[in-house]
């Protein structure tokens, strides 16, 4: 606990162990992504466009956790290096659907192979039903977040 004892004991808080596996999960995975030349991000995007061909600069953005200004950045720069195509002109409204090109699905399967290292490694300890108990618990932890976040802004 704070040293006034108002604060949160970060100890036995369950939201500050989850921020600090979060920020070792990065660490570990920008560690495999940099030699490939990527970060988190743009791994993030390559795979969400591998499973869901043609998503917006806002979807992906949403899918990654970045901002559309940051997002659009990426995927302008993605582009150019040859990874991703857009259409040069939107079909419907002002959405520019992004495809995987072939050199972005080769350096994807490089990418997510170094990924599923990291995360055996992180789940190396656990059985596989404590792996699914892990799962489950944090999706409903996300779950409850998001529900009471759309309690809030409908109130």
């Amino acid at each position: 606990m704070s040293q006034d004892g108002t604060g949160v004991d970060l100890e036995t808080s369950l939201g500050y162990l989850l921020k600090e596996a979060s920020s070792a999960l990065r660490t570990a995975m920008e560690a495999v992504l940099r030699p490939l030349g990527m970060t988190v991000t743009h791994y993030s995007c390559l795979e969400l466009l591998a499973q869901r061909p043609g998503l917006s600069n806002s979807e992906l953005a949403r899918g990654t956790f970045v901002t559309r200004q940051s997002m659009n950045v990426l995927l302008q720069a993605l582009e150019r290096d040859g990874f991703v195509t857009r259409p040069a002109e939107a079909r419907v409204g002002k959405a520019l659907p992004a495809q995987l090109t072939p050199r972005g699905r080769r350096s994807l399967e490089k990418a997510s192979a170094a990924v599923r290292s990291v995360e055996v490694r992180m789940l190396g300890g656990m059985s596989q039903q404590e792996q699914a108990e892990a799962f489950r618990l944090l999706r409903g932890m996300v779950d409850s977040l998001r529900s009471a976040e759309g309690d809030a802004t409908r109130g």
